[in-house]
């Protein structure tokens, strides 16, 4: 598997693949699907954009984690994302993506990765709990586009902390 940095041209392949995960339900927060425009906004060159990495496998990109400063986070944080396409024989890409996305984060000065993750979201809890991430708060009952309540785990990472790396993952959030 090949780790590289996102670029805007990688933006409708990753658009198609998180909007497969979103089509599917259940695992992330997103729920409207994204064209390849806002993809690239969202995750590779827009405001609040900061790092994109993608994980390439036989010729096809197989996955992707983005740092960001969406919503307003606390100082000293940066959020991370991480997709993994469906139904690929590649394993491990959230594995093989988070030392690059920790390497940046370390070089953009930032203390702390947070991950907020669906409560209902057990592949990505497991994911970010296996690469040592830990629970420091929940968003209780947060409605879907659907009015449905579900909370959110806000997970940390600290820069200095050892990773717990391990292959097998398949998680998003």
């Amino acid at each position: 598997m090949h780790i590289r940095k996102a670029v805007t041209v990688d933006a409708k392949e990753l658009s198609g693949l998180l909007n497969e995960i979103i089509r599917a339900g259940g695992t992330t927060a997103l729920e409207t699907p994204l064209s390849a425009e806002e993809f690239a906004e969202w995750f590779i060159d827009g405001e609040f954009a900061l790092v994109c990495h993608v994980a390439e496998h036989d010729g096809l990109l197989v996955g992707f984690q983005s740092l960001s400063l969406y919503g307003d986070p606390p100082k000293g944080f940066a959020d991370i994302a991480t997709f993994a396409r469906m139904n690929s024989s590649a394993r491990g890409v959230g594995s093989a993506l988070f030392p690059a996305t920790r390497a940046a984060a370390e070089e953009l000065g930032f203390e702390f990765i947070n991950a907020t993750i669906r409560a209902d979201n057990v592949s990505g809890l497991a994911y970010y709990e296996k690469m040592g991430f830990e629970t420091y708060d929940r968003l209780a009952q947060v409605p879907l586009s659907d009015g449905t309540p579900v909370d959110r785990i806000k997970k940390r990472f600290a820069i200095g902390a050892k990773c717990r790396n391990s292959s097998g993952d398949n998680a998003s959030s």
